[in-house]
């Protein structure tokens, strides 16, 4: 049975991946500090033997034990609440986590991916965004934290294959959604669901013309395995193309929802891209990968997850000035 350790096991993608490679039949490994995952979007993993759960931060010294075939670092904040929030953190787990991990890695003569981010094109000047683009980022500015961790992370990735040899592949990861969210993340889709079913106005920053593409998570964990296995080393897009406005996306909530809510408007966070849509050329090519869940699919899956929450936990999750990633 091989092993994987995979690094923000207990987040929105990490713990589905968790359930992949679960499915698959390895022994995994989960790792988290639980600065923003949840042991509740893994505790059915828990019960079972090739599963175990490592309370840890990577930004310190990471052991473990016996071999190790595969590492998947997913470890790090993903949403504007959370990295303007601790943005020390988020530079510290693109840089010292994942210098740990590589080392990790090298010691174990494992396989390592690394998860980067459509966010290292920055408020691009080309669209769609392909990987030969090398981005328009204010390095300075509130988004810089995450944006320059997740561009130093793909640096010192292909730093370590080509002076120590070590396999390594990057995957480029555009907006995902999908059941184990975070309602109050600050991400757009939880956002405007949350409202919804709270009776708010739907919150648009800007004139809602700035635009985002939606991959469900099932069809991102299928492309981040396709590339775990590939023998492609450098960064490649997964994403759904289907691109939208946002405020055409709120429209389809409220429809969705089957609300009554109007879109309000405010003032666009510094730096919010307005264009987002991958161009999946290399994965379609390369990894014979592409988004096969529609929107409304994903988004009725996604919703019916939500409605679960309690009116107690919707009220606790009210938005607090989120902006849209």
């Amino acid at each position: 049975m091989q092993k994987v350790l995979i690094t923000g096991a207990a987040g929105f993608l990490g713990s589905h991946l968790c359930d992949r490679f679960i499915k698959e039949g390895f022994r995994v490994i989960g790792m988290d500090n639980l600065i923003t995952g949840d042991l509740k979007n893994i505790e059915h993993l828990f019960k079972l033997q090739n599963f175990e759960f490592y309370h840890h931060d990577v930004t310190k010294f990471v052991h473990i034990p016996g071999d190790l075939d595969y590492i998947l670092h997913f470890a790090s904040p993903a949403s504007p609440i959370d990295y303007l929030k601790i943005p020390i953190q988020t530079l510290k787990v693109g840089s010292l986590g994942t210098h740990n991990l590589l080392g990790l890695a090298k010691e174990k003569k494992a396989r390592i991916l690394i998860a980067s981010t459509s966010e290292v094109y920055g408020d691009p000047l080309v669209h769609p965004q392909n990987e030969d683009y090398y981005g328009n980022v204010n390095t300075i500015g509130p988004r810089g934290v995450y944006d320059e961790a997740k561009r130093f992370q793909e640096s010192i990735t292909m730093a370590y294959h080509t002076y120590h040899g070590l396999e390594t592949r990057i995957v480029r990861i555009f907006n995902t959604y999908g059941p184990r969210m975070r309602l109050n993340d600050g991400r757009v889709v939880p956002a405007f669901i949350g409202q919804a079913l709270r009776g708010e106005d739907l919150t648009v920053f800007g004139d809602g013309s700035q635009t985002r593409s939606f991959c469900y998570v099932d069809d991102l964990v299928e492309g981040v395995y396709k590339l775990l296995f590939s023998d492609y080393i450098y960064p490649i897009n997964i994403g759904n193309p289907d691109e939208i406005t946002i405020k055409e996306f709120a429209e389809e909530i409220i429809k969705l929802t089957n609300t009554t809510q109007k879109i309000i408007y405010k003032e666009l966070p510094i730096n919010d891209p307005l264009q987002r849509q991958p161009d999946i050329s290399k994965a379609r090519k390369i990894l014979n990968w592409e988004a096969k869940i529609k929107r409304t699919e994903g988004m009725s899956k996604t919703l019916e997850y939500f409605k679960k929450f309690s009116k107690e936990e919707l009220a606790r999750s009210e938005h607090r000035n989120f902006l849209k990633n």
